[in-house]
């Protein structure tokens, strides 16, 4: 497992919330527990362009920093389901915001991100 050699610089919110969302399928993790998708398997099929090991570990960095919590049922096979606390629930608002920025500048955040991109990407 990965650990950390230099501590994280905590000195502002933006500090904090990069140390907390920071990961590629987090934000979208967060919004699809919020909508309802709680199994694994469902959250794999709603990204599947991550591998379960990373959905995994991305996952149990969300449930340590209070974002989610995750229930294992005591039957064969195992059964887990995600949710969402009271505190991950306060991010869905500030998520929302960033989908719709995002929405409303999509032609321009699409152009600019396919113009760097190296030409065996496209």
């Amino acid at each position: 497992m990965y650990e950390r050699k230099v501590l994280p610089n905590l000195n502002c919110g933006l500090d904090l919330i990069g140390e907390v969302l920071y990961g590629k399928w987090k934000i979208r993790l967060l919004w699809f527990i919020n909508e309802g998708y709680t199994r694994p398997s469902e959250l794999q099929r709603k990204i599947p362009d991550a591998t379960r090991r990373v959905l995994n570990i991305q996952l149990k960095e969300l449930e340590d920093h209070e974002l989610i919590t995750k229930k294992i049922y005591p039957v064969v096979p195992p059964k887990v389901e995600y949710s969402l606390t009271e505190f991950g629930q306060t991010l869905i608002p500030v998520i929302s915001v960033l989908g719709n920025w995002g929405d409303k500048n999509e032609d321009r955040l699409r152009s600019v991100i396919l113009k760097r991109l190296k030409p065996e990407c496209l």
